[in-house]
């Protein structure tokens, strides 16, 4: 019914004039005085005719129709318009076509400056990371509060740049997930050990026992969130403890006893470069931890949800399970 209605509201000029002409007629015929059915008979032939053409063009508006809706549930570079019927459709079609070509010539031009920035990046990486691992290798042969400073030191700029390159990486195409059964502790202690001196160096007590447990992920992305939870709980927690522990089967919880998040934060803790209460007291967050952590388990099919309260710490969980995955 709808779209009759908008038919109807397209073609009102012809229904108009067809209605004006043979008032027209009949004012005419009317004058010279002639009978009603001299007028009557041709209007009903004619009014025939015309519903017959209207019920053909009815009929093709609807089928386009049909077809530019089905058109607009496939991918743009599949698309095909309906033969062009009249001038103004063929004009309209041209100026989709060369809306179309400048779009993709964008989008080219787009992902070629996108590949040139993650390969000057990952090159970038990959040249910073040779410093560090010098200097690395020069302070561990010293066991001094100012070596291991600079060491924790040293873990946050590595830190740091993984946080880069996950960050340009997240949305590529050729993001290498690797999806299999991983076992979790191995994971947890890979990231507890790069941490170590931080734990040291705040005096905080670190309680976590082997959960024994395998998740089905990619050992490489789930090891990133692991290690941005934790640091983001080593750097609000000025004492206390950290727990590590398996809430219910299956369901992964990083605790600590730290300042906590306002409750007016907690909704947008996971937006892009928000950083909330504790951001504007730490003048160094960037407000992405939190939001890699989400889009990172949100790829993985790991539901992440946090639980805080001021002054009384963090709770953070992490669910293990998946509806569906592809083991390798």
């Amino acid at each position: 019914m709808r779209f009759l209605f908008s038919w109807l509201k397209q073609r009102r000029k012809s229904i108009y004039f067809f209605l004006i002409s043979f008032l027209i007629l009949a004012c005419m015929f009317a004058l010279y005085h002639f009978p009603l059915t001299a007028v009557l008979y041709p209007f009903l032939l004619c009014g025939l005719i015309g519903a017959i053409f209207a019920a053909v063009d009815l009929s093709r508006t609807r089928k386009i129709h049909r077809q530019l809706i089905q058109q607009a549930e496939i991918p743009a570079e599949s698309m095909a318009f309906p033969p062009a019927q009249t001038i103004i459709e063929a004009d309209y079609q041209a100026v989709l076509s060369r809306l179309e070509a400048q779009m993709k010539a964008l989008s080219a031009e787009t992902d070629a400056r996108y590949t040139d920035m993650m390969d000057y990046y990952t090159v970038w990486v990959h040249q910073i990371k040779t410093p560090i691992a010098s200097m690395r290798l020069t302070l561990s042969g010293e066991d001094s509060s100012l070596s291991r400073r600079l060491l924790e030191d040293l873990q946050r700029i590595e830190q740091y740049v993984e946080m880069v390159l996950a960050f340009l990486r997240l949305d590529s195409d050729s993001t290498d997930y690797v999806i299999r059964a991983c076992d979790l502790d191995p994971m947890i202690r890979a990231v507890l050990k790069k941490l170590r001196l931080q734990f040291i160096s705040r005096r905080l007590t670190l309680s976590y026992e082997p959960l024994l447990f395998s998740v089905v992920t990619d050992e490489k992305w789930f090891s990133f969130v692991l290690e941005q939870l934790l640091s983001n709980a080593l750097k609000y927690t000025p004492a206390g403890t950290i727990r590590i522990s398996m809430e219910t089967p299956g369901v992964l919880c990083i605790c600590d006893t730290g300042i906590g998040i306002a409750p007016e934060d907690l909704p947008r803790i996971f937006e892009k470069g928000y950083t909330g209460y504790n951001g504007r007291t730490d003048k160094a967050a960037s407000g992405l931890g939190l939001y890699l952590c989400k889009q990172v388990c949100d790829r993985l099919g790991h539901p992440i949800s946090v639980e805080s309260a001021l002054n009384r710490g963090t709770t953070v969980r992490i669910d293990l399970h998946r509806d569906k995955c592809i083991v390798e």
